[in-house]
């Protein structure tokens, strides 16, 4: 019998606003040994993303139930064929130090994302959750993909500091386009100018949004990788060009409001606008606006995606930083202060 206890952050309460410590609880229970066909994985990363809150902490059915998220695993022992002691899992399995797994689990509930074994040569380990994980993949889906962004394009990204949007404006510039970021403070500002290349970085923080991000932008918006929702979102569509494309990865700005609280989403203000959506052929006539899942990023592509965005970092034109704290017990904590812009780059939780 195994003598590992297992400590899990679980949701004892819905919610109302931004997130409190109490609305969780950090909890003990004894592992099993693995059965036939399951291994024992101990967390070695776990991301923290905005998504939680707008999802899973929105239902009360998830009450006493483990926070989701992605993870890196380590298998401790294995009675699981094509797994074996060692390998590096990245799953689904939130935020827990341990957990049992089968070869035929999948991430998010979602049959299109199987376990995988972690490729070492790609990156640290790290990465699979984040820059060549599902924020890499949602930048490069929402950018090459869905908005197809072209040479000489001004693309606007809010968030510009965080997980999506760093990798949004380098890929910009990878492409030949301009990249223009919004982000909270000047040092997260300089950081995406100084470090990863942006061409501007508007601080809304600065109390002068719309008339420095008109400043940034002197010929409109061509792309606007939307985030963030809210004020932000007022200040770029007086700005977007005829044929521009609104790819909106999430809107972070919303999810803490409480019923009484509650404005537009940037999907329903762009209709408020009368802006048509893209059409399924991909015109782009007028204004275009659609959203699209971040789990679309695992379309058949991307494993090109994910080795050739492996290559852009080894070769120096694609850099990344993560927010990293370390323990199962800093989740809590962490994600509440990445709600509220602390982050800066990726959360991450090195959990062991």
């Amino acid at each position: 019998m195994n003598d590992i206890t297992n400590r899990k952050v679980v949701m004892v309460r819905v919610p109302n606003g931004t997130p409190e410590p109490d609305d969780f609880e950090l909890v003990s229970e004894p592992v099993p040994e693995p059965g036939e066909g399951e291994m024992l994985l101990r967390t070695r990363w776990l991301t923290l993303d905005p998504y939680m809150r707008s999802g899973f902490m929105a239902q009360a059915e998830n009450l006493g139930a483990t926070v989701i998220g992605g993870t890196v695993s380590e298998v401790m022992s294995s009675r699981c064929d094509g797994w074996s002691e060692g390998d590096l899992v990245v799953g689904y399995y939130g935020w827990q130090e341990y957990s049992i797994a089968r070869a035929d689990d999948v991430q998010w509930n979602n049959p299109g994302m199987p376990l995988e074994k972690w490729d070492g040569s790609l990156g640290p380990a790290s990465t699979a959750l984040g820059i060549l994980g599902m924020t890499g993949y949602t930048a490069y889906e929402g950018l090459l993909n869905q908005a197809r962004v072209r040479e000489g394009d001004t693309v606007v990204v809010s968030a510009a500091s965080g997980a999506v949007g760093q990798v949004v404006g380098q890929l910009a510039k990878i492409r030949g386009a301009r990249a223009i970021g919004i982000a909270g403070g000047p040092e997260k500002c300089a950081w995406c100018v100084d470090e990863v290349g942006f061409d501007a970085c508007v601080d809304y923080k600065a109390g002068n949004l719309h008339a420095d991000l008109a400043a940034a932008a002197p010929d409109g918006v061509d792309i606007y990788f939307e985030n963030v929702g809210g004020d932000v979102l007022e200040a770029v569509i007086p700005l977007l060009n005829e044929g521009a494309r609104v790819p909106i990865c999430g809107f972070i700005a919303h999810y803490n409001l409480t019923e009484e609280e509650r404005r537009p989403t940037p999907l329903q203000r762009l209709r408020q606008e009368g802006l048509p959506v893209l059409g399924k052929d991909g015109s782009e006539s007028g204004f275009a606006f659609f959203a699209f899942s971040q789990l679309s990023a695992k379309h058949p592509d991307a494993e090109n995606a994910l080795r050739e965005m492996s290559d852009w970092i080894k070769a120096g034109r694609l850099n990344y930083r993560e927010s990293v704290t370390e323990g199962i017990e800093s989740c809590v904590p962490s994600f509440i202060g990445m709600l509220g812009g602390a982050n800066f780059g990726k959360t991450m939780v090195k959990v062991s």
